[in-house]
């Protein structure tokens, strides 16, 4: 189930962005005269057709939603009919041709402006960026940070949940090599102070490394050991754990702190414990034997309880956040830029060998982006859109030759010499433009299904 979906979030997000894209080329190509013989969602065999009459556009779905085109009249593609002649590719402006051209990846530009800005407007729910306990020698701890400091702002930027921050940290990663400020409030005076996190390239370059080395973790308050919740029929329920029992100790080891109650119980599966607890003002000795569980690999302890949370401390670790449509609009189209500038240098920075192949996604990789997103409500799944959008805009940006870049760069050069570029010039660096795409999705796939095995 999990599988199917993320394919499907997969299908309707790329078909949702391609569609866009495609239609920016179109919808500039008829503004200016030029006539679409095709507009297709996909490749490969066609699933779907629509076409009113054989002088009108017709419309494709084809079985492989992995990009999509707008066929246009144009001499280079064969023969075109005296009557089509005016309405030809070839035949319009420069202006227009580069206005056409451009089109689609300034339309995923503007999707994701309208997706933030979507998504500043309803708002979200998450935890409050509150810095949890420090480990010595992270980055971190090197910064200055201390347990209980709120975040305010990451590179200027304003931080108002975790995950927010957490996502505009690593996106700012690559610029942290000189040092990147990050606006904390205190906890006991409430001032502000500015924390200056230094990044080494080579921990930015590297996901998995950079969590590690970075010693960032969210605040998590003590909670007294107290049962809220007991799982039918599990060990806690065949123990005679009750709701309301209060943990005191363990085979010795004494408990004030649920989580501490939670690492032993997982360090301890198939283990007979001797747990002693509190119940109605009496102590009471009850023997405990946790199941054994395989999670993430790793083999670990379960009773089936969970904790009482008490009363406020929930609504007090939380916080809501959205914004009038104006405000909305204008932190959309920063957030736009801000990412749009985040993924050009992260391409710059992979295509010079400074920044690893692990930051690249291939669709394995989309996908279960896709899935997860989805799962975790509406607001997810339309910044993961955004996200996307925005690095399908920036992407067909470059100056490589069979992208919308590579394009532009031919008409740049027919700007300059006064004529188009001979079409022997341009098949070749099509040609070195498609192995080059190519060779990237391979090494794309390649990392996904390592990142899959592993």
């Amino acid at each position: 189930m999990e599988v199917l979906s993320s394919l499907f979030y997969f299908i309707v997000a790329i078909g949702l962005l391609v569609a866009i894209h495609e239609f920016g080329h179109f919808w500039v190509a008829r503004k200016t005269g030029v006539k679409v013989v095709r507009f297709s969602i996909g490749f490969g065999k066609v699933i779907w057709k629509y076409q009113k009459d054989r002088a009108s556009t017709e419309y494709v779905l084809s079985a492989i939603p992995l990009g999509g085109y707008v066929k246009m009249v144009d001499e280079r593609e064969g023969d075109v009919s005296a009557e089509d002649l005016p309405y030809a590719f070839t035949q319009k402006s420069l202006w227009a041709r580069t206005a056409i051209v451009a089109a689609g990846p300034v339309f995923n530009l503007m999707l994701a402006v309208i997706l933030y800005w979507a998504v500043f407007m309803l708002g979200e729910t998450g935890m409050r960026p509150i810095v949890g306990s420090i480990e010595t020698g992270t980055l971190a701890a090197q910064a200055g940070f201390v347990e209980g400091e709120e975040i305010v702002a990451v590179n200027n930027i304003k931080a108002v949940t975790w995950r927010e921050t957490m996502e505009t940290l690593l996106a700012s990663a690559l610029d942290a090599e000189e040092g990147l400020p990050i606006e904390v409030k205190t906890e006991e005076e409430g001032a502000f102070i500015t924390h200056i996190l230094v990044i080494p390239l080579a921990v930015s370059q590297e996901p998995k490394r950079l969590f590690t080395e970075l010693g960032l973790k969210a605040w998590q308050p003590v909670i007294p050991p107290v049962v809220g919740r007991v799982i039918e029929n599990s060990v806690a329920a065949q123990s005679g754990l009750q709701i309301g029992d209060l943990i005191l100790s363990a085979d010795g080891s004494d408990f004030t702190d649920w989580i501490a109650w939670v690492k032993y119980v997982q360090g301890h599966a198939g283990q007979k414990m001797q747990v002693q607890i509190e119940r109605d003002g009496l102590v009471l000795m009850i023997d405990l034997t946790p199941d054994s569980v395989i999670e993430q690999e790793q083999i670990i302890g379960k009773i089936g309880v969970g904790v009482q949370v008490p009363e406020g401390l929930r609504e007090s670790l939380m916080v809501e956040h959205s914004l009038p449509p104006v405000e909305a609009l204008i932190a959309a189209v920063e957030r736009t830029w801000y990412y749009s500038g985040a993924t050009l240098k992260m391409m710059g920075q992979m295509f010079v060998g400074k920044a690893s192949v692990e930051n690249l996604s291939g669709p394995i990789s989309i996908a279960q982006y896709a899935g997860k997103s989805a799962e975790m409500g509406l607001i997810s799944f339309l910044k993961f859109l955004a996200i996307v959008s925005v690095s399908l805009g920036v992407l067909n940006l470059l100056p490589i030759p069979v992208l919308d870049g590579g394009h532009l760069l031919m008409f740049a050069v027919e700007a300059i010499k006064g004529s188009p570029v001979a079409d022997s010039v341009q098949l070749v660096f099509q040609q070195i433009g498609m192995t080059a795409l190519l060779a990237l999705m391979a090494l794309a796939m390649f990392v996904d299904i390592e990142r899959l095995f592993q």
